[in-house]
Formats: structure tokens, C-alpha cells, sequence
């Protein structure tokens, strides 16, 4: 009999990535491309068509990465994960209205105040589990609707994955972990918001029905020939969908997710009180919907890879091999005490501050890791005054390859456990379209991951 394939799609900030995965878990092919955002004063923005053309990229890099082999069985599945806050608007025909914001762009600050004057902080935080800010969809959909002309066309939002799914041929749906993130959905009812839609100017139709992650969403009819056919789901929220594929979704478990944004992730049964809410996002963590149906998410991050790389243009070290220089000699110093600190990790501006005598590119280097760690550690800290210690943390994504913050984490934050799997999000994505194929009874019955340990 030939084999069986699941084809999970990760649009992530950076990149924009494709697995191939069998039934039983095994990652087969992998490609990925550049997600090409347009660099714009206030941050970037992509026109929509961009996700589709790094999508299918992706998708054609992995499918020539067995040396030109072809497939030896049909793909059964798709499943889309991507990040959140970043939208597509459409209009009545289903045509793009708008440019789509970068999720990290600062349009939307006074959006966010106004959102904070006229909805209140407190009320609008027991609804959506957020806190006001220029992040949550709501406050760049009001920004497009008061800055363009064009935007004001639009009548439907979609989610990036649920912009994916719909191109290739799928029912607009609106997954929950994505919907969580929009500033528009009422989490305790799990249903959209009026009060929040109506602030935004939008159409009361604007968002689609809600469709829980590995749902079917219609079958591929167009854009990926090789997989026409295929059941089609939106695998929801990146960072959970990676939680996912890297098998960190017990109740127990803490994943962090290591990418342009480092995120930690916990899994909770809902409900949940409302001053707990509210201590949670007070500390910097966020309360949704888990892709696992029914479970809530505690989400905290910030912006770790972005302010990682910006430190290696600033010492030089951008290929490969000079990091790798420079992770080696940040080794050496680890235990050293250091005078050197990087204050506002993750935010716009950073400094580097204590600078005496001649610090070195590793000192820098170390000062800027011990950072990215510390701040995950506060994130942490509150995550567990929410749901209880951790019992197993879970380090996966491309930041987590990293020596010098595998051995930060291992002494600030405690063992942890490392993932056996190349993408995350992307075997994530595929095994919960696998779910909607039919091939998993749910998804918590899921292919099993190897892990390496550090201590």
C-alpha cells in the first residue's frame, strides 16, 4: 500500500514554513521561504497575496527536497497554523480591501487608548482575557478603517491561517486560539463580542462562525495541484500548534516556544475566574482558547528572536559561523560576573548599559541572552501563580539550538526537555489536519515525541 502524507504550512514572521509527516509522526520533507513583508515606517506590511506566494514556496521546497524523488503516496490533509493579530480584510466579492499590518507594527497606539477610554481596561480584559493594546486585530482593523479608504470596503476577517485554508480552496471559519488573539471574542461565552465589533466601525458580519482546530474545513480545489483533494483544516494559533508538535500539551506541561517571538505556553480547563484573569494579564499573560478543544491557553512573550538578531548586525556576527563564534566564546564566560546588562529586551528600544573597560562581543552577547531568559522567567513566574508549578518544560523552536540560552535556561529556569522535531508548528499543523482526516480519534491522541534532556 502507498504511504499516506499530512502536509502541515507554518506562516510565521520570519519565515513561512512546510513538513511533510507521516501518520505515525515522522517528519519526511521540510521547506520553507521568507514571509515577504514590505518595510513601512510604523513596522511592515504584505500585500495578502504574499502569505499564499511564501505558503506555496514553502510547499514546493519541501516537495523537491528528497533530491527530486516524488511522493511515494497521495497527501491527505492540510493543515495551516500562523501567526496571530496579523489579518486579511476582504471585501463583499472576497477580494482583499487592505494591506495586511504586521503583528509587531505600532499602528493602532491610539486606537488601543481610545479602546482603553470608551470600552474600559478592566471590561475589556474579563471579556477577551488581553489587555487594550495597538497588538489585538481590533486596533488595527480600526486604524485601516480610519487611515484608508479602501478598508472601509471590507466586510470579513480573516486570520491569517484562515486566509490560507479559504485560498486553497476552504470554508471561511474562525479558529479560537486565532480568535482569542483579536480583541473581539468573548472568551468565557466563546462567541464574538458585539460591543468590541461595534467599536471597530466593522460590518456586524465581519468575523466568520467559529470552527474548532482539526475540523474539517472543505478540501484543496485550487493553488496546490499535488494535494488536491486533500481535507483541509485551520490548525490555529503558531505557538500552540507547535505545543502541539513538540507533544507539550498536558495540563502539567510549560512549553516555550523559541522563535522571532518567544512565547510560553500552558494548557488549562476552563472556567476561569475573572480576578484570575486579571492577575494573569497583569503579569504579562494572556488567556484564550488552547487548539486542543476544550481547553484554555496562558500565553506570555515578547519579542526575543527580533531583539536577538538585532544584536548580531550590532556585533557583526549575522552568518552562521561567526554566531557560532560567538555562542562558543559566550560559553566561556557564563558563570563570569559581568557589569554589562541589556535593559527593555524585547521592546522597541533596548540599551546596553554598564559599559566599562573593554567588554567584549560575548560579554554583549551574554548580557543580551541573559536577558531573553530572565524576562521568560518573569513570564513563567506568572504563569505558574495561575495553574500550579510546572512539571515538565518543553524548549523547542529555532532560538532554542542556541548553547549559550540552552544552558541559561537549564540554571534559571530548571530542566527541561528538548523536542526531537525539525518544525514544530508545521508537524503540529499537520497532525491536527490529520485529525480532521479522521486518522486520530482527538488530539490528545497524537503520534508520541522524542525528547533530549538538559540539565
Amino acid at each position: 500500500m502507498p504511504a499516506e502524507f499530512l502536509l502541515g504550512i507554518d506562516a510565521g514572521t520570519t519565515y513561512t514554513k512546510a513538513a511533510l509527516v507521516t501518520p505515525d509522526g515522522i517528519e519526511r520533507r521540510h521547506g520553507r521561504a521568507r514571509t515577504p513583508w514590505r518595510l513601512v515606517p510604523t513596522g511592515a506590511e504584505m500585500d495578502p497575496a504574499g502569505f499564499i506566494d511564501a505558503a506555496l514556496e514553502a510547499v514546493r521546497t519541501a516537495l523537491t527536497s528528497g533530491e527530486g524523488a516524488p511522493l511515494d503516496g497521495p497527501i491527505v490533509a492540510v493543515g495551516v497554523t500562523s501567526m496571530a493579530e496579523t489579518g486579511v480584510l476582504l471585501d463583499a466579492e472576497g477580494a482583499p480591501a487592505a494591506p495586511c499590518i504586521a503583528w509587531y507594527d505600532t499602528r493602532g497606539g491610539a486606537e488601543a487608548d481610545d479602546m482603553t477610554s470608551n470600552i474600559g481596561a478592566p471590561e475589556f480584559t474579563t471579556h477577551t482575557g488581553l489587555p487594550p493594546s495597538r497588538l489585538c486585530s481590533a486596533a488595527k482593523l480600526r486604524w485601516l478603517r480610519a487611515n484608508t479608504t479602501e478598508s472601509r470596503r471590507g466586510v470579513r476577517w480573516l486570520n491569517v491561517a484562515e486566509w490560507l485554508v479559504h485560498s486553497l480552496g476552504g470554508e471561511q471559519t474562525a479558529e479560537p486560539s486565532l480568535a482569542s488573539r483579536t480583541g473581539m471574542l468573548d472568551v468565557g461565552r466563546g462567541a464574538w463580542w458585539d460591543e468590541a465589533l461595534g467599536w471597530t466601525g466593522a460590518p456586524p458580519s465581519l468575523m466568520p462562525d467559529l470552527g474548532e482546530a482539526g475540523a474539517p474545513a472543505g478540501r484543496v480545489d485550487r493553488l496546490l495541484p499535488v494535494a488536491e483533494g486533500a481535507v483541509l483544516s485551520v490548525a490555529g494559533h503558531d505557538h500552540l500548534c507547535a505545543a502541539v508538535g513538540a507533544g507539550a500539551t498536558g495540563i502539567g506541561d510549560t512549553f516555550n516556544s523559541c522563535g522571532t517571538a518567544e512565547a510560553y505556553v500552558r494548557a488549562l480547563r476552563p472556567p476561569v475566574e475573572d480576578g484570575v484573569v486579571h492577575m494573569a494579564v497583569e503579569g504579562g499573560v494572556c488567556i484564550g482558547f488552547h487548539v486542543i478543544p476544550g481547553r484554555h491557553a496562558l500565553m506570555g512573550g515578547f519579542s526575543a528572536g527580533a531583539a536577538l538578531q538585532r544584536f548580531l548586525g550590532l556585533l557583526g556576527a549575522e552568518q552562521d559561523t561567526d554566531q557560532a563564534a560567538l555562542e562558543s566564546a559566550a560559553l566561556e564566560l557564563a558563570g563570569d560576573d559581568t557589569p554589562l546588562r541589556v535593559e527593555g529586551v524585547g521592546e522597541g528600544h533596548m540599551a546596553l548599559t554598564g559599559i566599562t573597560g573593554h567588554p567584549s562581543p560575548a560579554a554583549a552577547w551574554r548580557a543580551v541572552t541573559e536577558a531573553v531568559v530572565e524576562r521568560g522567567a518573569g513570564i513563567l513566574a506568572t504563569i505558574e501563580a495561575v495553574a500550579g508549578d510546572t512539571e515538565r518544560l518543553v524548549v523547542g523552536g529555532g532560538w532554542s539550538r542556541s548553547p549559550i540560552l540552552r544552558r541559561l535556561k537549564a540554571v534559571r529556569l530548571g530542566p527541561f526537555v528538548e523536542p526531537q522535531v525539525k518544525e514544530a508548528g508545521a508537524r503540529g499543523a499537520a497532525l491536527i489536519a490529520g485529525r480532521a482526516a479522521g486518522l486520530y480519534p482527538t488530539l490528545t491522541d497524537l503520534p508520541p515525541v522524542d525528547y533530549q534532556h538538559h540539565r
